[in-house]
C-alpha cells in the first residue's frame, strides 16, 4: 500500500469520525431539549430543586454538544489539509512523469510526442477534478437538507 493510499484511508477514517461527532452533537441537542422540558414541568409543579438539577443537565448537554461540534470542525480542517496534500502528491507524480516524457521528446525533437504528453497531462488533471467534484457531491449530499424542511422544523 503506497503512501497516497494510506493518506486517503486516513482521510476517510477522519471523515467518518467527524460525521460520528456531528451525530453525537445532534443527540446531545435532543437531550438538552428534553432536559429543558423537564425544567419547565418541574417549575410548573413548584419543584425548584428538581428544576435546578434539570437545568444543570441541560447546560451540561449544551456544553457537550458544543465540544463535539468544535472537535468535528477541527477534524474537518485536518481532512481538508490532508486532502490537499494527497492531491498535490498525485499532481507531483504526474508532473514528474510529464517532465521525463517532455525531456525525451525534446531530445528527439518529436513535437507530436510532446503534444500527446501534454494532452495526457490535461486528461489526468481533468479526471482528478471530476473525481474531486463527484466525491464532494456524494459526501456532502446527505448533510444538506432542503431549506423548506429546515424552516418547517425550526
Amino acid at each position: 500500500m503506497g503512501n497516497t493510499e494510506k493518506l486517503l484511508n486516513q482521510i476517510m477514517e477522519l471523515k467518518f469520525t467527524s460525521k460520528s461527532l456531528q451525530r453525537q452533537a445532534r443527540k446531545c441537542e435532543k437531550e438538552e431539549k428534553s432536559e429543558k422540558l423537564k425544567v419547565k414541568k418541574a417549575i410548573e409543579k413548584g419543584n425548584m430543586d428538581g428544576a435546578r438539577i434539570y437545568a444543570e443537565n441541560a447546560i451540561r448537554k449544551r456544553t457537550e454538544q458544543m465540544n463535539y461540534l468544535r472537535l468535528s470542525s477541527r477534524l474537518d480542517a485536518v481532512v481538508s489539509r490532508l486532502d490537499t496534500q494527497a492531491k498535490m502528491t498525485t499532481i507531483n507524480k504526474s508532473m514528474a512523469n510529464i517532465v521525463k516524457s517532455l525531456e525525451s521528446s525534446l531530445a528527439t525533437g518529436n513535437l507530436q510526442k510532446m503534444s500527446q504528453t501534454m494532452d495526457q497531462f490535461e486528461k489526468q488533471f481533468v479526471n482528478m477534478e471530476v473525481q474531486q467534484s463527484l466525491w464532494r457531491v456524494l459526501w456532502l449530499a446527505p448533510l444538506h437538507y432542503p431549506h423548506q424542511k429546515v424552516r418547517s422544523t425550526a
